[in-house]
């Protein structure tokens, strides 16, 4: 017994013995003793102030030197890695990188914080402790940023068990580079890792190691908006610094497949309605001037905006994506439909001329035309001009022949397209 019972004892006693005189104050001297016991029970109960003072006696931090790893001087120490991803938050195309949050646990051997127990039984602590004994300090390679989370405190837990074994994990969010190849966009696939390394240890001090193998890398149920993930599995590699040496490096690889409908609905139907509905001037009488240029130019002019928008959202890469060839293709048979009416216009002016003067000008023409071309083309000329002027006297045919080259031109290049980029 403490002083402290033994003072409790005997005030009940004597307690008792003065009930026994005065019977009339039984009820208060009973009620005085049991408060006295009560109070005595809680102290003794309320060890919290203590607890931690008391886990530091009996891991023996005082005792040792924890800022040397575990087996100083010998073998590299094993330190097991396992990872349960809880979400990917985001990934941007613009800034070439993503952020993922994630559970990374370790796990280890250290002698020094081995204890007594008859029960084999773990002890669990929390951030507190981790500044005071030995951890690995595995970094993430190529981060622009990362935080353990704090909210209610700090996401660390740290375990020891019986013979030294130590569980340390965290909850971490970080940002890192992922070097995209757009040449495909937006029908691309897209191979990203996290890498692990420890930065202060190479191999002849820690090795860095998945602790189940494949299964050590775990993911909770992850939906993206824009991504199907098609594969996550962790691989091993060395890393190699000349001031340095060798270190072990953990990759955790995810295969993420772009979806392709959200860039039909944004991009790619847009643009094969302005192209078809540059198609509708060639059956607009060639004679309506205003209605077949203000159509034909809104067509380039929201060609224009779709590929100044698709522009602003992408990095600016020296090399030419999947969805650029589309645009530009597509806003070549728009400007074409323009210079097609501008080709019909022209040839129906001369020929409202040609009628006016008498077949003035198509004299004057086929000089021209004899001139430019010099005298390798002087035997030709009469063929030329016959054709020039058979189309001249039948523009209207331009449009007729437009009404179904372009079409079926446009209809090959998306054969051609899809075909070519749906197979990558």
């Amino acid at each position: 017994h403490t002083p402290q019972d033994v003072t409790v004892l005997l005030i009940c006693c004597l307690m008792d013995m003065v009930k026994r005189l005065f019977w009339g104050e039984v009820v208060l001297f009973n009620m005085e003793c049991y408060s006295w016991v009560q109070y005595f029970k809680m102290k003794k109960s309320d060890s919290t102030k203590s607890l931690l003072i008391k886990s530091e006696q009996l891991l023996r931090i005082e005792d040792h030197d924890f800022a040397m790893r575990p087996g100083f001087g010998g073998a590299a120490i094993p330190v097991g890695i396992d990872v349960q991803v809880e979400s990917i938050d985001s990934i941007s195309e613009v800034n070439m990188d993503f952020t993922m949050t994630l559970y990374l646990r370790h796990y280890w051997q250290d002698d020094r914080l081995a204890f007594p127990s008859s029960s084999n039984r773990s002890r669990t602590f929390d951030a507190r402790l981790v500044k005071k004994i030995w951890v690995p300090d595995v970094f993430f390679v190529h981060s622009k940023r990362s935080f353990i989370h704090d909210t209610t405190m700090e996401n660390i837990m740290l375990r020891v068990y019986p013979d030294g074994n130590i569980l340390y994990s965290v909850r971490i969010t970080v940002t890192a580079l992922c070097a995209m190849d757009f040449s495909s966009f937006p029908l691309d696939t897209q191979n990203c890792s996290l890498e692990l390394e420890s930065y202060a240890y190479n191999e002849n001090d820690l090795m860095l190691y998945w602790k189940n193998g494949n299964d050590s890398l775990r993911t909770d149920e992850i939906v993206l908006s824009q991504f199907f993930i098609e594969e996550f599995h962790p691989s091993f590699g060395l890393a190699f610094y000349s001031s340095t040496g060798w270190y072990n490096r953990l990759y955790i690889n995810f295969i993420l497949r772009r979806h392709i409908f959200f860039f039909m609905l944004q991009t790619y139907f847009p643009t094969m309605l302005m192209v078809m509905l540059s198609w509708v001037s060639f059956w607009i009488d060639r004679r309506a001037v205003p209605a077949r240029v203000s159509l034909g130019i809104t067509t380039v002019l929201t060609m224009s905006t779709i590929i100044t928008g698709v522009s602003a959202s992408m990095p600016q890469v020296s090399y030419v994506k999947a969805v650029d060839i589309y645009l530009w293709a597509s806003f070549l048979f728009v400007f074409l439909s323009v210079i097609e009416y501008a080709t019909v216009n022209y040839f129906t002016t001369v020929e409202e001329m040609k009628k006016l003067k008498g077949g003035k000008v198509t004299d004057t023409y086929g000089v021209y035309m004899v001139k430019v071309h010099g005298l390798d083309k002087l035997r030709r000329k009469k063929s030329i001009k016959h054709n020039l002027s058979f189309i001249m006297s039948n523009s209207y045919m331009i449009d007729s022949y437009s009404r179904v080259v372009f079409p079926m031109t446009y209809l090959l290049f998306n054969i051609i397209y899809w075909s070519l980029y749906s197979s990558r």
